[in-house]
């Protein structure tokens, strides 16, 4: 089992952002003395209540203090973006991260991402098919031709290709089922969110391997996830010295309408124990390194992203969760 840090960038609306960029580079700091192997960062727009810093430059910066370590966004939200910009954009990281870039992509659930950007809705799907064969063209090919409902590419070469040769491995995001097959024809592994329980990480795991097999293409190497994680003092119930902040994160990310898969905000607050228990890693350090070994045995997965911050926790209580995974990532290796 690997760990990696899906790193938090999204902090409540007034909150100075003056010292967050030196905080962010001190988690990654204390993230790959402690051992974790990979670092990811997610993207939103127009992401009322919550301010958010954007993937692509963030991750640019971060690069230089994660030597070592996979890095990469987690995820671009494709249908929102030109693939000839993301292809280039990410083969610049791969070569910024020695090779070692991953690559996550997702079809976004936001209207209000969708209008103000200018993209139908109804489009999202087709654009994102369409996208991901550009950006494979675009890694692969010394001369690509493109003609498509959304792009078209006449003879041009990419300004340059990504150090990993065919280009980094293409993590997929989504869900549900459908989702789930799309991943397993197009992508090189299938990325569930938080949202997604222990038993149904397992269910949709097996659901991708089958999909592949009846696909005739060969197994893929890494069932990555993406976990809410906190490591306690070991005095008291863990969640409760985190409950504040991880549950005004997902009331805002309910408040952005049942298009985005969350409960609704009343549930999340009256019931928010049984919601967590089922979907994060929370407890002591013997405590998540039994979790996450049960992700291991009853779900396949081999590679865990642990969120360890969210709007309104402070810096130093995230920095002692990274510090107790150091000893967590030995009982769990």
């Amino acid at each position: 089992m690997q760990l990696g840090l899906f790193m938090a960038t999204q902090w409540r609306q007034g909150v100075d952002l003056g010292p967050e960029l030196a905080n962010l580079i001190e988690q990654v700091r204390v993230a790959r003395a402690s051992g974790l192997v990979s670092l990811m960062v997610g993207q939103h727009f127009v992401s009322s209540p919550l301010q958010m810093f954007q993937t692509m430059p963030l991750l640019a910066r971060l690069a230089a203090e994660a030597e070592g370590m996979r890095l990469g966004p987690g995820l671009l939200l494709l249908p929102l973006l030109n693939p000839v910009v993301v292809a280039e954009e990410c083969a610049t990281l791969d070569w910024l991260t020695d090779g070692n870039a991953i690559i996550g992509l997702g079809l976004g659930y936001r209207h209000e991402e969708f209008n103000s950007i200018g993209v139908p809705f109804k489009e999202r799907v087709p654009r994102f098919v369409e996208g991901v064969a550009v950006i494979r063209k675009m890694w692969r090919d010394d001369v690509v031709e493109h003609s498509g409902r959304f792009h078209t590419l006449d003879k041009v070469q990419a300004s340059l290709k990504p150090k990993r040769a065919g280009g980094p491995p293409i993590w997929m995001a989504g869900d549900v089922e459908v989702a789930v097959k799309r991943a397993a024809k197009l992508a090189d592994a299938w990325m569930p969110s938080p949202m997604v329980t222990l038993n149904s990480v397992g269910r949709l795991n097996t659901l991708f391997r089958e999909t592949r097999a009846g696909l005739g293409l060969p197994a893929v190497a890494e069932y990555p996830i993406i976990r809410e994680c906190h490591v306690g003092n070991g005095v008291g119930k863990a969640i409760d010295e985190v409950r504040e902040p991880l549950a005004y994160k997902y009331e805002s990310y309910a408040s952005w309408g049942e298009a985005s898969g969350f409960v609704p905000a009343d549930r999340i607050r009256g019931d928010f124990d049984q919601f967590a228990a089922s979907r994060f890693i929370i407890g002591s350090e013997n405590e998540v390194a039994d979790q996450i070994a049960a992700y291991g045995e009853k779900t396949g997965t081999n590679h865990i992203l642990v969120r360890v911050q969210w709007p309104g926790l402070d810096q130093q209580t995230a920095l002692r969760t990274l510090e107790r995974l150091g000893r967590v990532v030995e009982k769990v290796r």
